[in-house]
């Protein structure tokens, strides 16, 4: 919309960008804050209806000709805001309406659907801007937010009500105490450093990773574009597996195995040379086997976080997370610039994988490793 409609500037899509992420650092804490004092489905419903009337006023203003670059910021910002509160309380919400035992099915679940959904949403969003430009597309976009408020409201499981609390809200000192409730569990400790490893990982990884592949190695970019089509194929399936593997091994080692095939995914790129056969096989393979164990750790990271975790502070804890991994990302992606520049794309990704396994070593080293099931105690 920005570019086609608006000829923004490289500034000016900065700008949005920056509108689009600074919500999760600014608010991240205090939408935890409020995820643990209400009702989680309510709150789910609000964001997403929230979101379809900001999304919805971009269309109804273009189509009289008046639309400007500041409406996009604001409705950026505030849509961001909206999607900081859904996917926290999406992720507090999910152990109440599935229970401790089928966590690992249901982020399954999620993840596979999410990936169908971010593979049909990209193709869906190109020839709906191509063919009835922008506006319609983010008037299409608006819908679908309308449509999962929809979906959200039919579920009829009782969600246990917020813990009461005598005193008045108290933003920064229940922030601490989310906070402190992460950091005293060393199994949650564990998660949170993994969580920060990895995604640091993939922000030095994903900065570079495009720029590599055309540029160093030669490729083009329509078969650039079938290499992402192969990974999306394998997180697809991880997540349609996921339960099968964390069952037959357990959820600690299997946390720790999908980790350990992220790295081994990474370290497949900087052996590669030029633009022939070999290397194409070796794109793909960190493809299938990196994609496909990121997988696997998300769901079981994510569904053994929801276990264990104390229900009052589960959204905090989920929050201050969020905040985290958003910084390592940033960080990661900076890093990944400078030692790009400085020392060459190889070099690079060799510093990714070393991040990722990092992100193994904190969980190897830790109460974690030796989990069967999410809600069982450490052996």
């Amino acid at each position: 919309m920005a570019i086609l409609a608006l000829n923004a500037t490289p500034a000016q899509i900065a700008i949005l960008r920056a509108a689009d992420l600074l919500p999760a650092f600014l608010i991240g804490l205090v939408a935890g804050v409020w995820v643990d004092r209400l009702r989680r489905r309510p709150l789910m419903i609000a964001a997403d209806l929230g979101r379809a009337v900001l999304l919805g006023s971009i269309p109804l203003v273009a189509f009289s000709g008046h639309v400007e670059i500041g409406q996009l910021y604001l409705v950026a910002l505030l849509v961001s805001v909206m999607t900081v509160f859904f996917d926290v309380a999406e992720q507090s919400y999910i152990p109440s309406v599935v229970g401790p035992d089928r966590l690992i099915d249901a982020n399954s679940k999620l993840t596979a659907t999410q990936s169908i959904a971010e593979v049909g949403g990209f193709g869906i969003a190109g020839w709906l801007v191509q063919l009835f430009t922008a506006p319609v597309a983010i008037a299409v976009d608006a819908l679908t937010f309308v449509v999962s408020a929809a979906f959200v409201r039919t579920i009829r499981t009782p969600e246990p009500p917020p813990e009461s609390r005598n005193q008045a809200p108290n933003v920064w000192r229940e922030m601490i105490e989310g906070l402190s409730a992460l950091r005293a569990d060393r199994s949650l400790r564990a998660i949170a450093l993994s969580v920060v490893a990895f995604e640091g990982a993939f922000g030095i990884v994903g900065t570079i990773y495009s720029l590599y592949a055309l540029r160093e190695l030669g490729f083009m970019p329509g078969l650039l574009g079938l290499v992402y089509a192969i990974g999306g194929v394998s997180s697809l399936a991880a997540a349609l597996l996921a339960g099968r593997v964390t069952r037959r091994f357990g959820i600690g080692p299997t946390i720790i195995v999908g980790l350990l095939l992220a790295t081994i995914g990474i370290l497949f790129m900087p052996i590669a040379r030029g633009a022939g056969i070999v290397a194409l096989l070796l794109l793909l393979a960190q493809q299938v086997v990196g994609d496909g164990g990121s997988t696997i750790y998300e769901i079981n990271q994510t569904s053994l976080r929801q276990a264990i975790a104390p229900p009052a502070y589960l959204g905090r804890i989920n929050a201050g997370i969020r905040v985290a991994a958003l910084g390592a990302t940033l960080v990661g992606t900076v890093a990944g610039a400078l030692v790009a520049q400085t020392a060459g794309y190889r070099p690079t990704l060799v510093l990714g994988a070393l991040a990722m396994l990092a992100a193994a070593v904190a969980i190897l080293r830790s109460p974690v490793a030796h989990r069967r099931a999410e809600g069982t105690p450490a052996g």
